[in-house]
């Protein structure tokens, strides 16, 4: 589609990593799958749809969500980011902070802000970004409750106690 700063990331990524290293045969089911870009030139959300359909257009079995990283400060109410790897270095936890795209060979690229040991542990810990204060930390602790990995990947830790100086 010729999105400038373009990657899937997130729990596509994990997910296919966590599913591999627990020996599944099949992909486990995803809630969506997250295309980024940044592009500070159009904000419009409409744009974001509008790629959405044509994703939709080309593979309706998959429930694409696409997101300008250039907008998402507005919504999310924070500085804005620099880049696609910026936002991905803010998403919430360190084993979901993942993104693969294509060069222009069509080789994949992975980019991993905090690395790929946690993903490869199946630990799950905040970022940064969350781990800051005892807020930020709260709004992680909700989502890995609501997302309950170790349900579905057994071998999946998660990191539950708050102190901003000792989770990274």
């Amino acid at each position: 589609m010729h999105l400038p700063d373009w990657w899937v990331c997130a729990g596509f990524v994990r997910s296919k990593i966590w599913d591999t290293l627990h020996g599944f045969a099949a992909r486990t089911p995803l809630s969506d799958v997250d295309v980024i870009y940044f592009d500070p030139v159009n904000l419009e959300e409409a744009a974001e749809k509008e790629l959405e359909g044509q994703l939709m257009r080309i593979n309706a079995a998959i429930p694409w969500s696409v997101k300008n990283e250039a907008r998402m400060h507005l919504s999310n109410g924070i500085p804005p980011y620099l880049s696609s790897v910026d936002a991905i270095s803010r998403f919430p936890e360190t084993a979901t902070a993942l993104g693969v795209t294509l060069d222009e060979q069509n080789e994949v690229v992975l980019t991993a802000p905090w690395g790929i040991e946690d993903v490869l542990n199946c630990v799950v810990r905040p970022t940064p970004s969350f781990a800051e204060t005892a807020e930020s930390f709260k709004i992680y602790e909700d989502r890995v409750a609501k997302k309950n990995w170790p349900r579905v990947w057994s071998d999946v830790k998660v990191i539950r106690n708050f102190s901003n100086h000792s989770l990274l």
